[in-house]
């Protein structure tokens, strides 16, 4: 299994970027080859992407959620293996780091040359930078989720 670390600084309060990111159905804004994604209740997320020309669908579990500091998520079906944790930390009143830490066990020989090549860090990283981007362009959140969603 790879582990991928980024974070990028948002100038955005915490509350905003946290809030953005509770917004799964918005990720194709600003998440290359994600092509559309289902929430289906306030834990799972069903996935369509197409990444090197490989498409896939799979779904995710929220296993950690504290609003303003945490989501951490699995995938649990679809033949996709990944796991990770995406922080928020609070920097001032208007700023704020984003930090992602995602594992992702490559199937198939275009996840794996992907993976070899350094790919798969690239566009996590250029996935935060979009998202940089697309929150402070925005200037606000689309919407919010401040549930609590307890491992185990």
């Amino acid at each position: 299994m790879s582990t991928v670390k980024e974070s990028v600084e948002v100038q955005v309060p915490v509350h905003t970027a946290y809030n953005q990111w509770t917004q799964f159905e918005e990720f194709p804004n600003f998440m290359e080859g994600v092509e559309r994604i289902t929430q289906i209740d306030d834990r799972h997320n069903h996935w369509s992407t197409k990444i090197a020309g490989v498409r896939r669908e799979f779904d995710t579990e929220i296993v950690d959620q504290l609003p303003d500091e945490r989501i951490a998520w699995r995938s649990t079906g679809g033949g996709t293996k990944q796991k990770g944790v995406v922080s928020f930390q609070r920097l001032d009143e208007r700023h704020t780091r984003v930090e992602l830490v995602m594992s992702v066990e490559p199937t198939g020989a275009a996840e794996k040359t992907a993976d070899a090549t350094g790919l798969i860090d690239r566009r996590v990283k250029d996935d935060l930078h979009r998202f940089k981007e697309y929150i402070e362009h925005r200037g606000g959140e689309t919407g919010a989720w401040r549930g609590r969603i307890k491992p185990g």
